[in-house]
């Protein structure tokens, strides 16, 4: 999976999440349910697009829409939120974040 050329998909199961990231419209999405034993192992081949992801775009929107993760899972989008941090900081793409979330997740 390591040259796998963008987009990058990855589909979900009731215990990882949906992941998707297109170079063509600029967005990245994380949706579903984020609750593996070993998140790291989950999220390696999103990581690794990431990394030949070369914001083609001028505007990059990351969209997460998760129900419910745990800790792991939560160590991992840091890691993402970062690496996008980071390409927006040396002005490769204007990222925006988008999280999704119910109604009485607030509560």
């Amino acid at each position: 999976m390591a040259n796998a050329p963008l987009p990058f998909r990855l589909d979900g199961t009731p215990k990882t999440p949906h992941m998707e990231l297109r170079g063509d419209s600029g967005t990245l999405t994380i949706a579903g349910c984020s609750i593996p034993e070993k998140a790291d192992r989950v999220f390696q081949p999103l990581h690794e697009a990431i990394e030949r992801y070369a914001a083609p775009a001028a505007k990059t929107v990351v969209r997460i829409a998760l129900t419910y993760f745990n800790s792991s899972s939560a160590k991992c989008l840091l890691d993402v939120l970062k690496r996008f941090e980071d390409l927006h900081a040396a002005g490769a793409t204007k990222v925006t974040l988008e999280w999704v979330h119910g109604p009485d997740d607030w509560t």
